[in-house]
């Protein structure tokens, strides 16, 4: 066996050992290969579990806690989700093969365009990569039927709530950027939400507005 080869089953080891036992996620980990993602100094560990840094300050997040975000999301082959903070891409990539179609809104236009490079590399034709201001959403195609956000808020942001179909399901780290995170899942029922607290996590915060690059 080579080594990359040797690697990539490493890596889907370790997924499983942390708790993605969903297929549908574990199929999708291994058809999208994370060193598509990871460029420059970075490339060598992209089969690490382990956050790296890219650019404008940002991170590609631990493949397991991708992993367990997609998990906790449960999209379907139906399902239209709304990702907010592209960053390199990969959970953008992951969700395109298990969604029908996936909007990405990330507020750094150099990030939107790699990202949106490697999705035309990898022929993704479902995701749709937009430089935005994710923390207004995307209303326009509201309502979705996920949510996933890869940046923490204080409290699930009101905007995106708004534009979570009855049913839906959203998933996203709630806290201070400078204190442990929580994963939150939240259901819009008929009457309301219903909050889900899942692990402590650490992200990037939310920021509004659009950032400079």
């Amino acid at each position: 066996m080579s080594d990359l080869a040797e690697r990539k089953m490493r890596f889907l080891y370790a997924l499983r050992s942390k708790g993605v036992t969903d297929p549908r996620v574990l199929s999708a980990m291994e058809r999208i290969d994370r060193g598509h993602f990871v460029k420059g100094l970075f490339a060598e560990r992209a089969y690490e579990d382990t956050p790296l840094p890219i650019a404008c300050g940002q991170t590609i997040s631990q493949p397991s806690v991708v992993g367990l975000m997609t998990q906790a999301l449960d999209a379907g082959p139906r399902d239209k989700v709304l990702e907010i903070g592209t960053g390199s891409g990969y959970q953008a990539a992951i969700l395109s093969q298990i969604a029908r179609r996936v909007y990405t809104v990330e507020r750094h236009r150099r990030l939107v365009r790699e990202a949106q490079e490697v999705f035309e590399a990898l022929d993704l034709a479902n995701i749709t990569a937009l430089s935005a201001d994710g923390s207004r959403g995307l209303p326009e195609q509201a309502p979705f039927d996920r949510i996933l956000v890869t940046a923490a808020a204080e409290d699930p942001p009101g905007p995106l709530l708004a534009q979570l179909r009855e049913g839906g399901i959203m998933v996203l780290p709630v806290g201070q950027s400078d204190a442990v995170q929580s994963l939150i899942k939240v259901t819009r029922t008929a009457d309301g939400y219903d909050y889900e607290e899942l692990r402590p996590v650490r992200f990037v915060p939310l920021v509004e507005g659009l950032g400079q690059d």
